[in-house]
């Protein structure tokens, strides 16, 4: 689960940017003493996720409102009411849409994310993101990630070794092979840091598999050249296949074998779901 204080942050930012001075309409509107009961909605089926900034949202704008969802984290749902929110109308009016806004995109991450899991259940094949996330939210989406059923992949850059193409071509143009550069860069890591590298041909697989990494990414590899990937590693280390995912490939993917299929359209194109918080 993520830190309250992290949430706490995040929301506070989002309510600080809608109403900088105050919400002018309710405020000039909406008697001080009005008291509604609202619920929220779903009007498409889906898998929930995003409790705790919700409820971040309302109790940043008031202590004194009261939540009671009808649904958890990771749940799936019907169109239908999931809760209801009881107090100030002042103050619901005031942090409903940040709260929809999160929810809405976080259940939208959750539901896509299980679609891809259903996809390749039975494979053995592992579904995780990427560092394709809304800059400053990335810990909200990984956890929506999970709340589908997925995995995370390395959090950040500071997180594991993950060498990409432009990384060997680096050090191919210093007159470095493959196999000594990454050696040489093993020898100053920590014996804990996981070293990931990624190929996008075949004949680049025995020079990395040759320095002992962890976990090999073969990119953009057809189905036919995952197998033949997968056949030279053969257990040396874990092997991801990522490029060209989506829930029309993923299945066959899946059934060459491979460990991990990291897919960033998991949160970097995802659609929000639709919710909505209806008064009664």
């Amino acid at each position: 689960m993520i830190d309250q204080r992290i949430t706490d942050r995040i929301v506070a930012a989002a309510l600080d940017e809608d109403a900088p001075w105050g919400d002018l309409t309710s405020e000039t509107l909406v008697p001080e003493s009005a008291i509604v009961r609202a619920h929220l909605v779903a009007r498409e089926p889906g898998v929930f996720s995003g409790t705790c900034l919700l409820e971040a949202a309302f109790r940043l704008v008031d202590p004194e409102i009261r939540i009671e969802l009808q649904i958890t984290d990771g749940e799936a749902f019907e169109p239908k009411s999931l809760g209801a929110i009881t107090g100030s109308a002042r103050a619901i009016l005031r942090a409903e849409r940040i709260a929809l806004n999160f929810t809405q995109r976080m259940s939208g991450i959750a539901t896509q994310t299980a679609r891809y899991v259903e996809a390749v259940a039975g494979t053995g094949a592992r579904i995780v993101d990427t560092r394709k996330t809304t800059p400053g939210l990335r810990i909200i989406e990984r956890q929506a990630v999970r709340d589908g059923g997925g995995h995370n992949h390395r959090t950040s850059l500071s997180d594991a070794v993950m060498v990409k193409d432009n990384h060997l071509a680096s050090v191919l143009a210093s007159g470095m092979t493959i196999t000594e550069a990454l050696l040489q860069m093993k020898s100053r890591l920590p014996h804990t840091t996981h070293v990931e590298v990624e190929v996008d041909r075949l004949d680049q697989i025995e020079p990395v598999l040759a320095a002992g990494v962890d976990t090999i990414m073969l990119d953009n590899f057809t189905n036919e050249e995952l197998r033949e990937g997968i056949k030279m590693v053969a257990g040396r280390a874990i092997v991801e296949a990522s490029g060209g995912v989506n829930l029309d490939t993923v299945a066959d993917i899946a059934r060459t074998g491979v460990d991990v299929i990291s897919v960033g359209a998991l949160t970097h194109s995802v659609r929000a779901l639709d919710l909505g918080l209806d008064f009664e």
